[in-house]
């Protein structure tokens, strides 16, 4: 059986390109998962990519159907925008392997889906000032920046991923990884990722 690794993180701790890497290393045989948002794309992201950018009929169609994992609302500065991952046939574990971007919460939902033996947590970690930096100069690189966003999704962030909803969500130490320095951080994962075998195609 194969493993879903699911990446945590809070804004701007690097995650995104940590799984674009993982993905692109052909040693680790992982395929990846995209997860659905009602909200609109940013400057730079494409349809399928960081995620299928949908609507609430899309919400609605797969909770009829019994396929919605879990999902998640966030009552933004612009509205209600949100966040879900839906079984669409993406994931099959008796032939891959696979990586997902996630959130405590949301891995909760597709622990119980999928079953604990199946599901490993990563959790990116990064010092808070430096995140807050990444986080401003990713936002003045937008067309039209939303600081007010940014800050709401920074604060949120303190709660979202306390000790106790990590705990909760089955996120231990062993599962910490520190993006100091993105070279290190990408081997030190790669090599827990190997540590539980690769799948076949």
């Amino acid at each position: 059986m194969g493993k879903l690794f699911c990446l945590i993180g809070k804004s701007a701790s690097g995650k995104d390109t940590i799984y674009r890497r993982l993905l692109e290393d052909e040693s680790l045989g992982l395929k990846p998962v995209v997860t659905y948002t009602t909200r609109p794309k940013r400057s730079g992201e494409s349809e399928g990519v960081e995620y299928h950018f949908t609507d609430e009929r899309q919400l609605e169609a797969f909770k009829k159907e019994g396929k919605l994992l879990e999902e998640r609302i966030y009552h933004t500065v612009y509205g209600d925008w949100h966040y879900f991952t839906a079984d669409d046939g993406q994931v099959v574990l008796d032939k891959h392997n696979y990586a997902i971007i996630t959130t405590p919460e949301a891995l909760a939902g597709i622990t119980a889906y999928y079953g604990k033996e199946s599901v490993v947590p990563i959790y990116i970690t990064l010092d808070d000032g430096e995140r807050l930096e990444r986080a401003l100069k990713r936002e003045r690189s937008q067309a039209k920046p939303g600081y007010s966003e940014m800050c709401r999704r920074y604060l949120a962030d303190e709660k979202d991923f306390s000790e106790e909803n990590l705990a909760r969500a089955g996120v231990s130490e062993e599962n910490f990884f520190i993006n100091n320095e993105l070279s290190l951080c990408l081997s030190q994962i790669g090599e827990m990722i190997r540590g539980y075998g690769l799948s076949e195609d």
